[in-house]
């Protein structure tokens, strides 16, 4: 889908140190920087550990089970997220003195998401007496009262929006939940764990513990590595707060402060561990890791952060890849099959739906997701792709021919709110549903697709306005050619770290084509030209049906100014958000 550019309007940025770079301070400015102090990211300026709702009856419990030596159990989830959560909780419980802790994560396929009656019986019948979700939890009504109801204590943390109930666990850690005066709403499941632990340890500190355990009290920031990688890889809005814990986990890992698991996963990326950006944690580590909990078991992915040493982090990363790779192409397949879907609906960008929802039954359920998200990108659309609740097993969800959507939306329509108005104007179509504003989960019948479809078209077309259907690329405005260099580029790296709200720039301007080609299959490679200097750009997954175009003279770019690296030698790239050529005839 062509997406038409639109420039940020020219702020006011006095407010803003004039040391600064001219174009970086507007940049800042633009995206919501209102003081000086916000751009220094040290640990200093996080947001107050004890405003965070419910840490206090945590720290209390889990040191009375550290006191008796109880067995806890974490509770993780599937996804990089859930992965770097239950890996700083299985480190920062062992660093505080725990002896008696492990990890159990949900198989998708078999017991789906988060903390299920079943997975309570396993965690039971394999001695836990104390469970601690991560990532999940919030939304775990039946879970939460089986574990009770089986005597065993039980703490959520968890950052997802809650129902209009929550759960009787013993204690709840979410910034989201009612009550909660926690100034950053948009941890990730990650970030609730490293504020949980930062508590315990002082709680512990104040109980003395560490004197009494002959431990040395344990630096929590060494866990950093883990909260950058699972908060980038979680798309959760990078705020101030967000962006200094990224920021420093950033650090760590770049001057070789990490664990051996991200390393082998930087590695196996071929990425450079001392140059590393945000943006890699979400396009290169996340989607290994993610690959683990969507095709086989997220335990690789937990035990290869938890590992001790690099070269058996080595062996689970290649594991990681290889299922990495198996992803992809199913994900392809799966694809190729949802446009011909939409071809043979024959939609037209003129008359393309207001929501789109897909279902085949020999689609696999993870990566639905994935699949999902690319429809959005491509059409600019919120869109659901179902698949069966499970290929093998007779479980209750086969038996009732359940089917599970992964739901992607766009800016100006809330994915879980409108789930949640159709389940109420609608009672017991949805059979479950859970999520955030640009991203959800939901559980209905087969037969009741259609039916879920046609309303959920209905719905988003009252939601959505004509604006939030017009698909854009926020560009801030020209670059002038004396910043079009690699000194510029650095620059902008080390203005980040970019991400989620707080968007890395992207440029626009029209260029003469000088060279266009094929690379990859489907990505344009390009030589463009601007006041006599060459550059060369680069955009992925072209509509081959429009480029290469041979009569196009002059394209408009909308950009990304980056650094590629090729045998020890930089170079000044663009990275095409946006292409089209540029009609002379008018």
């Amino acid at each position: 889908m062509h997406k038409e550019i639109i420039r940020r309007d020219q702020v006011n940025d006095e407010h803003l140190s004039q040391s600064l770079h001219p174009i970086i301070r507007q940049l800042y400015a633009r995206r919501g920087v209102s003081s000086n102090e916000q751009l220094v990211l040290n640990t200093s300026n996080i947001c107050p550990v004890d405003t965070l709702k419910g840490l206090t009856e945590a720290c209390q419990l889990l040191y009375q089970a550290l006191q008796a030596q109880k067995n806890i159990t974490i509770i993780g989830d599937f996804d990089a997220d859930g992965a770097t959560s239950t890996a700083l909780m299985m480190e920062a419980l062992t660093m505080l003195g725990s002896r008696h802790h492990e990890f159990l994560v949900p198989n998708r396929f078999k017991y789906g998401y988060g903390l299920t009656p079943e997975i309570v019986d396993i965690a039971a019948t394999q001695g836990a007496q104390v469970l601690v979700t991560v990532d999940n939890g919030i939304s775990c009504m039946a879970g939460v009262k089986r574990a009770k109801a089986l005597g065993l204590q039980v703490i959520i943390t968890d950052h997802h929006l809650p129902g209009a109930e929550t759960p009787p666990a013993d204690a709840i850690i979410n910034p989201n939940q009612v009550g909660c005066n926690f100034a950053s709403k948009s941890l990730a499941g990650v970030g609730v764990a490293f504020y949980f632990m930062l508590a315990l340890r002082k709680y512990l500190r104040e109980q003395q513990w560490f004197e009494q355990q002959q431990l040395v009290e344990p630096n929590i920031a060494q866990l950093l590595d883990l909260v950058a990688l699972g908060t980038v890889a979680d798309v959760v809005s990078l705020d101030a707060n967000n962006r200094i814990l990224v920021e420093q986990g950033l650090k760590r890992i770049r001057v070789g402060s990490t664990r051996p698991g991200i390393q082998a996963l930087i590695e196996i990326a071929g990425k450079n561990q001392q140059k590393l950006q945000a943006s890699d944690f979400g396009f290169a580590l996340g989607p290994r890791i993610n690959a683990a909990g969507r095709l086989d078991d997220m335990a690789l992915g937990i035990n290869c952060l938890l590992a001790k040493d690099l070269s058996s982090a080595r062996v689970m990363a290649a594991d990681l890849d290889d299922l990495n790779k198996a992803r992809r192409e199913i994900e392809q397949g799966m694809q190729f099959e949802a446009e011909k879907i939409l071809t043979s609906l024959a939609f037209s960008k003129d008359n393309l739906p207001h929501a789109i929802s897909l279902y085949q039954n020999d689609w696999h359920q993870g990566v639905i997701g994935i699949v999902a998200g690319r429809l959005k990108e491509k059409y600019h659309r919120p869109s659901i792709v179902f698949a069966n609740a499970n290929d093998d097993d007779q479980t209750e969800a086969v038996i009732n021919n359940e089917i599970k959507g992964s739901a992607r939306s766009i800016p100006g329509l809330h994915i879980r709110d409108l789930l949640e108005h159709i389940d109420s104007q609608h009672p017991g179509l949805i059979l479950k549903f859970g999520g955030h504003a640009m991203a959800a989960g939901l559980s209905i019948t087969a037969e009741h697709f259609t039916k879920f479809s046609t309303l959920f078209e209905r719905y988003a077309q009252r939601w959505l306005t004509k604006e939030a259907l017009t698909g854009v690329v926020v560009s801030d405005g020209k670059l002038p050619m004396p910043e079009m260099n690699i000194s510029f580029a650095q620059l902008l790296r080390d203005a980040g770290p970019w991400g989620q709200n707080f968007p890395e720039p992207i440029f626009d301007d029209v260029f003469t084509l000088v060279q266009q080609r094929i690379v990859g299959e489907k990505h344009l490679k390009l030589v463009v030209e601007k006041e006599q200097q060459l550059f060369d750009a680069i955009a992925f997954n072209v509509d081959l049906k429009r480029w290469p175009d041979q009569q196009a003279k002059q394209v408009q770019l909308a950009f990304r100014l980056d650094i590629n690296e090729f045998r020890g030698k930089q170079s000044l790239q663009l990275m095409v958000e946006q292409l089209g050529a540029v009609d002379l005839s008018r």
